[in-house]
């Protein structure tokens, strides 16, 4: 055996070990490089998943179901019909809310930064992997142990614990102890890190643009000690890390710096020799824009196994990505003996779940164990931690707390992202903050927004209704105080996500806020006070969940104290946002 099984992070028994070769010996070329890789499945129907799992002889799964009860039958299909037991993996980056539709979204990791005590972390970490361990998963890609130097990039800003490699290290430390106390297998992401540049590596080739020195003492000390910790599983990104490329590789040309993923320098030189990890790296998805420019389909897919990733994520076409590894493999892309080295940390870390020894539970005993998804207990933490967590950036105007029988006539303006389909209806958000601030006891007058017009009826007038302004004095004598609640939503469809108005000079734009008390909260992203510095009081909510929307009314109107912290990536590097 290339690999020290009975080393860290694998510490297997030598009957572990004789399982493992045993595997490996008995399977034919075509089951090893199956092996490989990660299917995204397209279905739960079990005649789908036999028939996968026999064609292409799969080392793990994702799904894109969301219903509990079809997950868990669809996993348990996966075991059922696999000759080798299958990783069934998930994102446990904020709980269990990707999952499952039910899942307990816990808090996310930006809202983790925002505890002091390292507690939400470990929550998020436990919860999540005993709702997503419920559902018959055993993998998780989290935590996130990216490094949010640039307050402009979105695509970390909420799934990162914060911009000091300290606390990184710590939170993720926190998070690991809750999967594994769970049962689950942890996996950081993603190497060699993100949050430096503000590009999406889902749309373009990530830029980790640090100096060797700088990003040793930073990602590089973070990725080490988790190392040292024992940890299993590592995600390589689509990120280049050039400053490493140029000194293992000298004299390499700038239009040869890979994507990590493509990079036997930044896999094989940085992470596996220089860092020491001997456990399992999976690419990040392949059907990312920061790999696929990067080199044709062909040379992508045996490439990142070449350049030390052991498994692959996701299948454009099943046959044809499948053949193109297998070419791979006989054209001495992939060597024998990287081959071999691949699949003892596939094989291996299964071995280290146990997965060869466990029995399925029954049928009934399985869905009894479903029962804790989303189950009371869980949400109450969710809760706890909102309490914790819910952040006052700024009151310069010494706003807070109001009194509800002086201020209770609220206008409530709630900006969101543009709707997918008008089938599915405007943001549902914007009913749990109505609730929540009536509840409170304001008076809630909800702005229409020009989705929100549009969906009610679709006419080239709506444009014009959006622009319309009350008079200023009418809106004075109306109201005694003006909500603003920002959810802004974006994921790999445009690099940076801003503040945006639902048109072109909207009535939504703060024309008030000179006039009228104004009260702003972000349900999402912590840098909105780049897009909205005239708003003299800001919270950070982190999460659109009822918990955290609640806990955010019950501050405003003093019934609780803020007790959640911030570092300066909430100014934006701007002056006029402090004040």
């Amino acid at each position: 055996m290339r690999t020290n099984l009975k080393a860290l992070p694998y510490g297997l028994a030598d009957e572990d070990i004789q399982w493992v070769k045993d595997t490996i010996a008995d399977m034919t070329i075509e089951e090893k490089i199956g092996q490989l890789f990660i299917i995204m499945g397209k279905s739960s129907n079990e005649t789908y998943v036999s028939d996968m799992v026999k064609k292409y002889h799969l080392g793990g799964a994702r799904y894109v179901e969301s219903d509990p009860v079809k997950i868990l039958y669809q996993n348990r299909a996966y075991q059922k019909h696999s000759k080798i037991p299958m990783f069934i993996a998930v994102n446990c980056e904020d709980g269990a809310s990707s999952a499952c539709k039910t899942g307990t979204q816990v808090a996310s990791q930006a809202q983790c930064g925002a505890d002091d005590s390292g507690d939400a972390a470990y929550q998020m970490g436990r919860i999540g992997g005993v709702e997503a361990s419920a559902l018959g998963c055993n993998w998780t890609f989290s935590p996130i142990a990216d490094i949010l130097f640039n307050w402009r990039n979105t695509i970390v800003n909420t799934r990162a614990f914060g911009k000091d490699a300290d606390q990184v290290l710590e939170l993720s430390r926190a998070a690991i102890r809750g999967l594994k106390n769970s049962k689950m297998l942890p996996c950081a992401k993603h190497f060699p890190g993100d949050g430096v540049e503000e590009r999406d590596q889902h749309l373009v080739i990530g830029m980790n643009d640090l100096s060797c020195e700088e990003w040793d003492a930073t990602f590089g000390k973070v990725y080490k000690s988790l190392i040292e910790d024992g940890l299993e599983t590592i995600m390589a990104g689509h990120i280049a890390l050039p400053a490493y490329s140029r000194k293992l590789c000298p004299g390499i040309r700038d239009e040869d710096i890979m994507p990590a993923t493509l990079a036997p320098e930044i896999i094989t030189g940085l992470l596996r020799n220089q860092l020491g990890f001997q456990g399992l790296v999976v690419t990040d998805a392949s059907h990312m824009g920061g790999l696929l420019s990067a080199r044709p389909r062909r040379e992508q897919v045996p490439g990142v196994i070449a350049a030390g990733c052991d498994m692959f994520l996701f299948m454009h076409d099943e046959e044809e990505d499948f053949q193109y590894m297998i070419d791979g493999y006989r054209s001495g892309v992939i060597s024998e003996d990287r081959l071999q080295e691949a699949l003892e940390h596939i094989i291996g870390m299964k071995a280290k779940l146990g997965l060869y020894k466990e029995q399925q539970l029954s049928e009934e005993d399985a869905l009894e164990g479903l029962k804790q998804i989303g189950c009371p207990e869980h949400k109450e933490t969710a809760k706890k931690i909102a309490d914790n967590t819910i952040t006052l950036v700024k009151d310069t105007q010494n706003l807070l707390p109001l009194n509800v029988a002086e201020k209770k006539r609220a206008k409530l303006y709630f900006l969101e992202s543009a709707p997918v389909s008008y089938v599915d209806g405007t943001d549902r958000t914007k009913n749990i903050v109505v609730e929540e601030l009536e509840k409170a006891g304001f008076e809630v007058d909800l702005s229409k927004s020009f989705y929100d017009l549009e969906q009610e009826e679709s006419t080239p007038i709506n444009k014009f209704k959006i622009m319309q302004m009350p008079k200023v004095e009418d809106f004075k004598r109306q109201y005694d105080v003006v909500f603003v609640f920002v959810h802004m939503k974006g994921y790999a469809q445009e690099n940076n996500v801003r503040v945006k108005y639902s048109a072109p000079h909207s009535n939504e734009l703060p024309w008030w806020i000179c006039e009228v008390p104004t009260v702003c909260v972000s349900l999402s992203y912590t840098n909105h006070l780049y897009d909205l510095p005239m708003m003299k009081t800001f919270i950070n909510a982190y999460l659109p969940t009822r918990e955290c929307i609640r806990a955010t009314v019950e501050k405003i109107i003093g019934k609780s104290e803020f007790k959640g912290k911030f570092d300066d990536n909430v100014w934006c590097g701007r002056s006029e946002t402090r004040y």
